[in-house]
C-alpha cells in the first residue's frame, strides 16, 4: 500500500494484513503516514537488507506489528530483532531448485515465512512458482503464499490450499495483480478476491 485514501478504502475490505514497503529502490516505497485503521487489520512493514536502527524507526513510527524481511538478513538478525519484540515474516524466493534445508537456520528466529518466487527483484515480480515445489516444505512453521496471484488464478490457489503440502500456508499475500499502478489498489478487484475466500 502506498496512497492513504487507497489504503483507507482497502481497510474497509477487512483483510488480514496490510503491508507497507520501506525501500526506496521501491516504487512503492512508503513515504506518507498510515491513516489510523481497524486494529484487526495488521500493519507488516517490508524492508531489503535494511540496518536495526531503520527497521526500529519505522516500527515505532507507523506502529508496525509484523516487519517482513525480503532480502538477505541472516539468522542471527532475525534473532537480533526477535530480541528487540519485532514478530519477524522471513522471505525467501523459491524456484525448482531451492534448497529447503536452508529454512532450518531460520526456524526458530521466525514467526512466519513467506515464500515468494524467484526473479531479478527482491519481490514483486508479478509471477507465481510450481508450488508443487512446496511438497519438499519439511517444517512446521507457518508460511505466506506469494507471487503473482489474483482473481485469474483463484481456482488454482483453491487447489493448491486442498493438497496435504499446503497445511502450513496461512496466508496468500496478494500485490500486483490488484494494482492500478505500483502501490495504487483496484478496490474491486480486492473485493472480489477476498470475497473468492471467503466463499
Amino acid at each position: 500500500m502506498k496512497y492513504p485514501a487507497n489504503i483507507n478504502e482497502i481497510a474497509s475490505l477487512q483483510p488480514d494484513y496490510l503491508g507497507f514497503i520501506f525501500y526506496e529502490k521501491s516504487p512503492r516505497n512508503f513515504e506518507n503516514t498510515i491513516p489510523n485503521i481497524h486494529k484487526s487489520i495488521h500493519k507488516v512493514g517490508v524492508f531489503v537488507n535494511a540496518s536495526l536502527e531503520e527497521i526500529e524507526e519505522k516500527v515505532s513510527k507507523h506502529q508496525l506489528d509484523f516487519v517482513q524481511l525480503h532480502g538477505d538478513e541472516s539468522p542471527e538478525f532475525c534473532h537480533l530483532l526477535q530480541q528487540n519484540k519485532f514478530k519477524v515474516i522471513k522471505a525467501f524466493s523459491i524456484d525448482n531448485q531451492f534448497n529447503f534445508n536452508t529454512l532450518n537456520n531460520y526456524n526458530t528466529y521466525s514467526d512466519y515465512f513467506l515464500f515468494d518466487t524467484k526473479g531479478t527483484n527482491y519481490g514483486g515480480n508479478g509471477i507465481t512458482f510450481d508450488w508443487s515445489v512446496l511438497e519438499k516444505y519439511h517444517l512446521d512453521k507457518p508460511y505466506f503464499l506469494s507471487g503473482g496471484i489474483g482473481i485469474e488464478n483463484i481456482d488454482e490457489v483453491k487447489s493448491f490450499l486442498e493438497k496435504d503440502y499446503s497445511k502450513n500456508c496461512i496466508a496468500i499475500d496478494c500485490n500486483s495483480k490488484l494494482e492500478i499502478s505500483p502501490g495504487l489498489k483496484s478496490t474491486e478487484k480486492t473485493k472480489q478476491l477476498i470475497n473468492a475466500f471467503k466463499e
